[in-house]
């Protein structure tokens, strides 16, 4: 198979991150058990993890061709390494914090790398959208993982899910080692001969008109995808009073649900147009917060708590099923943008895919932390009603803009 150990290595790459960078809901849940602290601290979190995104991304997109997306990947793999181990013998709020700053910093390395690499090996807007939502598809199979790595570590000394960190550097150095040992060629022109142009050429991607909208539609993406994904773990322990065990473990069927969702994208957009299918998914997944959420209002108080599945209620299945709707939007949202831009424009424009969808990302699970804290789990998740509304409105514009005339560099 063409281009076999990038795609091994991508693959590979994004199983790892997917389960460091979306533990980030389960570790808010244990520093609010072990370490004591409030939801709306705890949710402090998400931006540890995201702003560094932002910023990495912000400084080296332009620079990364030069630095090599190799290199890159590799580095990014060492910070996390180190940032596990320290998590292990720190032990404290602190210590999160300074975990999940390492998660961000590499994983802006590798995603910008990883996003420009699809674009190279790629040689159709077809094949690139169907690349995308295999690997972000992927992605969510590493979630899914996390959820039940994590809980598998559970016991009555709370100090013993920390184990579960000597398993990730394990399969981290894999990574690493496998990474180090594949031969990856490619060509790629830098978009100046300068960093000082390289980031000048950037900053003018902003006031395109296309690029411009797709932002904006990737943050409010993210800002529900990440509301969602953060909160569900610590909403099913509140609003359906499961175990704190089982409360993870549910949160597997989201995970899975976006990965089916991708995987099924990515045959379905070979077939048929991305505008509608994104547009429908939107419209389910509303309807299921309309139909589940005024369901749960008040019901938890006449219920104990539940350790097993058989007695979850239907609705705490029907609730995670929303992932399988949210998961097509971003790799086609991304996929669209990208490759109706030159190659040479793949790592920037990815740089600023990175940075809003990390500020959605940190500013929706923020307020729904502060939501979940002041009104409850479920009035807080109708907050997340507004963003898809306004994601319909960015989609249409995006499919107006985009037939209207290729982008060229």
């Amino acid at each position: 198979m063409k281009n076999l150990p990038i795609k091994i290595s991508i693959y590979l790459n994004y199983f790892v991150f997917a389960i460091l960078l979306n533990s980030v809901g389960i570790v808010i849940a244990k520093s609010i058990n072990v370490y004591h602290v409030s939801e709306s601290q705890a949710s402090l979190l998400e931006a540890f993890k995201d702003l560094p995104i932002a910023i990495v991304s912000f400084l080296v997109a332009s620079f990364l061709p030069r630095f090599g997306y190799k290199n890159a990947m590799l580095t990014g793999l060492a910070i996390v390494f180190f940032g596990c181990l320290l998590m292990v013998y720190g032990n404290t709020f602190a210590y999160t914090k300074i975990l999940f700053m390492s998660i961000g910093v590499s994983f802006a390395l590798i995603k910008l790398s990883v996003y420009s690499l699809i674009g190279i090996i790629t040689e159709s807007k077809s094949e690139h959208a169907s690349l995308m939502s295999s690997i972000e598809g992927f992605f969510m199979v590493g979630i899914a993982f996390a959820y039940i790595l994590f809980p598998f570590f559970y016991s009555e000394d709370e100090n013993s899910w920390l184990n579960v960190y000597y398993v990730l550097c394990g399969l981290i150095l894999l990574s690493f080692l496998f990474l180090l040992f594949s031969k990856i060629e490619y060509q790629v022109e830098a978009i100046g001969s300068s960093l000082k142009e390289d980031l000048k050429a950037s900053a003018k991607l902003m006031v395109v008109p296309l690029v411009l909208v797709f932002i904006i539609s990737a943050f409010l993406f993210v800002m529900i995808e990440q509301g969602i994904m953060t909160w569900l773990p610590r909403f099913n322990e509140k609003i359906f009073l499961f175990s704190e065990k089982l409360s993870v473990q549910m949160a597997i069927i989201f995970a899975l649900s976006l990965a089916l969702g991708r995987f099924v994208a990515g045959y379905l957009t070979k077939r048929m147009s991305w505008v509608y299918l994104v547009i429908v998914c939107i419209v389910i997944s509303g309807g299921i917060l309309l139909v589940v959420l005024p369901q749960l209002e008040g019901n938890s108080e006449s219920m104990g708590e539940i350790t097993s599945l058989s007695g979850v209620p239907l609705l705490g299945f029907i609730l995670p099923l929303i992932g399988l709707f949210i998961a097509p939007i971003y790799p086609l949202l991304n996929s669209t943008v990208l490759s109706s831009l030159p190659k040479s424009l793949h790592s920037p424009m990815s740089g600023l895919i990175i940075i809003f969808s990390a500020l959605g990302g940190t500013i929706g699970s923020r307020i729904v932390g502060e939501l979940f804290e002041s009104i409850g789990g479920a009035n807080a998740f109708y907050f997340l009603l507004i963003p898809m509304g306004l994601l319909i409105a960015s989609v249409f514009l995006i499919d107006r803009m985009s037939k209207q005339k290729q982008l060229k560099s």
